[in-house]
Parts: C-alpha cells; sequence; structure tokens
C-alpha cells in the first residue's frame, strides 16, 4: 500500500482538525514511545526487518496507537484492513478476515487488521480471530485502554505481544506543539502565530500525557486568539488558560487505574507517608471516585496495617466515614484526608491480620474440630453429667485475674500461635502481658482453685 493510499486527503485541509491533519506519517514522527520505538527497541526492529506478528498497543488515549498500527502496515507493506470494537459484531470480523483471505490468495499478500478498541468484544467474538490468525491469514494488531490481562481472553493473548504505550512526556508534547506550530503543510508554519514558552507549557500540563488533547488545546487556543482578517496571530496565557483551563485528568475510575492508583494509597500509608496517602487520596478524589469507597478502604487500612498498635486509628477512620456521611463533598472530603494523614503517620502492626489469616487457613484445613469439654456451656444436668464445663477455671477468681494453665483451643490445635504482636505502639504492652502470661504457663500457674 503506498503512502498516498494509506494517508489520501491528509495535509493542510483546515476542515479537518489539527490532530488528524498532523498525524504521523512514519515511526520517527511519532512523540514518545522511545521505550518501543527508539533504535534498536524490540518494536522498531521487528518492523524494519519485516517480521511483523500479532499484538496488542495497550495505553491510554492519545498516545499514538491507531497511528502505530497504520504505520506499521505501511512500513511493511501489508495491506490494511480496520474494524472497531464499538461498531462491529461477529459479521463484520468474518467480512474482514475473508478480505484479508482474498488479499492474500489472489495477490499473495500478507494483512494487518487493526481492531480498536478490543477489549469491548466478547469472549466468542475475540475467539472469531483465533483462527486467521493461529494460520496467518491475518496479522492482529489490537488498541486497547484497558489492562489486556484482564479484559482479553487467554487464547488470544497468547498469540499476541503486549506492548505498553506511555503516556507522552511534557517534552514529547513540546515537541509536537512545536512541530505543529512549524508545520506549513499541515500545521501553523504558514501562518503568522506568536505563541511564549510559558504558554506551550501550560499547554503541555493541560494535556496531561495525550498528544490529541494538546495539539486540540493548541488549534482552539489560535483559533480563539485569530481576528478572522489573516494577519498575525498573539495567543497570549489569557487564551490558553481559557481553552484548557477545564482540563480533564486522565483517570477512569472503573478500569485498570483505580486499581492502580488505590494500590499507591494503601501502600503509601503502610509504607508511613502522609504525603503519598494524601496526593493519592486527592487523585482519586479529583478522578471522581466514589468517597466511600476510599472510606471503607481507610477503615480496612485500619485494622489490616495498623491494627493494635493504634486502636485509634479503627475510630479514626471510621469517624471520618460518619463525617463525610454528614457533611458529604466537597467538605466531607477533607475527614478522608485526616484520617488517611493519621493512619499514614500511626506506628503499624499487621499481626491481627496475620493471625485472622493464620486461623482462616486452619479452619479451612482442620474442619469442624470440637470445643474442649471444659469450656462447653453446662446448662442442664445432662450437659454437666456429660463432662461439660467440667474443669473450667474462673480465670476471675485467680491471681492476675488470669488461669494460665487452662487451654482454649482444640485439642488438635494445642500450642498454636496465631497472634505475634509487635513491639511498635501500643502493641508493645500487649506483648509484654502476652509474653509475661506465656512464662507462667511455662511455670505450671500458681495453685489457685476452681471457679
Amino acid at each position: 500500500m503506498s503512502e498516498g493510499d494509506l494517508f489520501a486527503g491528509e495535509g493542510g485541509d483546515p476542515g479537518r482538525p489539527l490532530a488528524d491533519r498532523l498525524r504521523p506519517r512514519s515511526l520517527d514522527e511519532i512523540a514518545g514511545q522511545e521505550h518501543l520505538l527508539g533504535p534498536g527497541m524490540p518494536l522498531r526492529r521487528a518492523v524494519e526487518a519485516d517480521r511483523l506478528h500479532s499484538m496488542v498497543l495497550w495505553g491510554p488515549p492519545g498516545t499514538g496507537k491507531t497511528t502505530l498500527a497504520r504505520i506499521v502496515a505501511e512500513r511493511t507493506g501489508y495491506a490494511f484492513h480496520q474494524l472497531s470494537a464499538v461498531f462491529s459484531g461477529v459479521k463484520d470480523i468474518r467480512a474482514a478476515i475473508e478480505a484479508a483471505r482474498r488479499e492474500r490468495d489472489e495477490h499473495g499478500r500478507s494483512a494487518v487488521l487493526f481492531v480498536d478498541e478490543v477489549h469491548r468484544f466478547n469472549k466468542a467474538q475475540l475467539d472469531g480471530f483465533l483462527p486467521a490468525v493461529e494460520d496467518g491469514t491475518v496479522t492482529l494488531i489490537g488498541a486497547t485502554t484497558e489492562n489486556p490481562s484482564f479484559e482479553l481472553n487467554a487464547a488470544l493473548l497468547s498469540r499476541c505481544r503486549v506492548y505498553v504505550l506511555k503516556p507522552l512526556s511534557a517534552d514529547a508534547l513540546r515537541g509536537l506543539l512545536e512541530r505543529a506550530l512549524g508545520d506549513a503543510e499541515r500545521g501553523f508554519g504558514g501562518w503568522e502565530v506568536t505563541i511564549g514558552d510559558d504558554e506551550l507549557a501550560l499547554i503541555a500540563a493541560a494535556a496531561d500525557g495525550d498528544g490529541r488533547r494538546a495539539l486540540t488545546f493548541l488549534e482552539l487556543a489560535v483559533e480563539t486568539a485569530g481576528t478572522g482578517e489573516g494577519g498575525p496571530i498573539s495567543v497570549d496565557r489569557a487564551t490558553v488558560e481559557a481553552v484548557a483551563g477545564g482540563r480533564v485528568r486522565r483517570y477512569d475510575k472503573a478500569g485498570d487505574q483505580h486499581f492502580d492508583l488505590i494500590s499507591a494509597l494503601h501502600k503509601a500509608i503502610r509504607g508511613s507517608d502522609p504525603d503519598g496517602a494524601v496526593y493519592w487520596l486527592t487523585r482519586m478524589l479529583d478522578g471522581g471516585d466514589d468517597p466511600l469507597y476510599l472510606a471503607r478502604r481507610l477503615v480496612r487500612i485500619a485494622s489490616e496495617d495498623v491494627g493494635n498498635a493504634d486502636p485509634r486509628a479503627l475510630e479514626v477512620a471510621l469517624n471520618a466515614k460518619a463525617a463525610f456521611d454528614f457533611l458529604g463533598t466537597p467538605e466531607g472530603e477533607l475527614a478522608l484526608a485526616q484520617a488517611a494523614v493519621y493512619l499514614a503517620i500511626a506506628p503499624k502492626s499487621n499481626a491481627v491480620y496475620a493471625a485472622f489469616n493464620e486461623a482462616s487457613a486452619d479452619v479451612a484445613d482442620s474442619g469442624s474440630l470440637e470445643v474442649p469439654l471444659h469450656i462447653r456451656n453446662a446448662p442442664t444436668r445432662l450437659m454437666k453429667g456429660l463432662g461439660y464445663g467440667q474443669g473450667y477455671q474462673y480465670d476471675h477468681h485467680r491471681e492476675g485475674g488470669v488461669a494460665p494453665e487452662q487451654t482454649y483451643l482444640p485439642d488438635a490445635l494445642a500450642g498454636r500461635c496465631y497472634y505475634r504482636p509487635t513491639d511498635r505502639g501500643l502493641e508493645g504492652r500487649a506483648r509484654d502481658r502476652i509474653q509475661s502470661l506465656q512464662r507462667r504457663r511455662r511455670e505450671g500457674g500458681d495453685g489457685g482453685g476452681d471457679g
């Protein structure tokens, strides 16, 4: 396929958006993605050697997934067929595969089948690609903003290599904007446009890693600043702020990024970093995540990672949830931030979490073990006659309020230790008390009487 065929109509057509006019025509024009397309990088080597393989391009919007697929097909001489999972079904998949088969059989030409938003296909639809990929009828290139591990079936993933496209850096976006300003054929190079470094930096920041968004902001700024009379155009800061001030940061509260950010929040708190904690909490709130979901996670962290090192942490987290219920958004979000910071700076212990997990494993493995007779309830004469409650030591009648020789686990689990407190925070006092009781048990108790 010739370059003219692939990019038919591209050029300085003012009726088409700047981002479309400036779509890269070669690997070298693609902004960013040096980890894939730089000299000697694996994808570039494969393309330059004409060893094209099925792949999934995974990355956020505006990073060049569709453009890369087109350039790869053009560079290797493959026919290019495109589907969008938003508008296509099994019938369209079959038609595209049949067209690729005819291309191969009649013209001896391999074909790329590019599938945009591939994660939107269901399992049955994805399975429809397998035979054609397997026998080489098509080289599949899928594009997705979602984690392929979760959204694509294993059979298809095993036949594709996943390439991760990164959000464009500020420098890459700046270079893209400067190219648009200097390109006389497709950009504003033939116009008298003046825009300062600070304004370009503001556009790059507002684009938040999205090349398409950066070019759209630039185009709007130039159009807004223009007089419509063909004269010089000066884009000032006020104009840029007007078109880019209501920017929306990249965040998918129902997708993979949600789980990345909640993981970062949880681990920042666990790592006792209050700055990281409040930053990731704010990022999730800014992205529109459910504040009550965040409140529930804070309550979980209070038990899992702070535990008895500071039992007040659970109270603080629950109070933050109650405060949010009372105040709502945005006032109640401050209570969540307060709780996140408190949890971050609190002493940490996961001893209760570990004890619960170990006990849960024993419950699952050992079945329904009998309650030892001496700690069973004995409300009737029959039960007492069967030995229920016999030998029970009433702890309040013993020195220190504990009968040290008495056991409470099933016989099969005698001696099992689940809770191993740390020396951090208030849990250190609990550890001292447990160690004291253990010494008394080893020494055989104090010889007190029954209760």
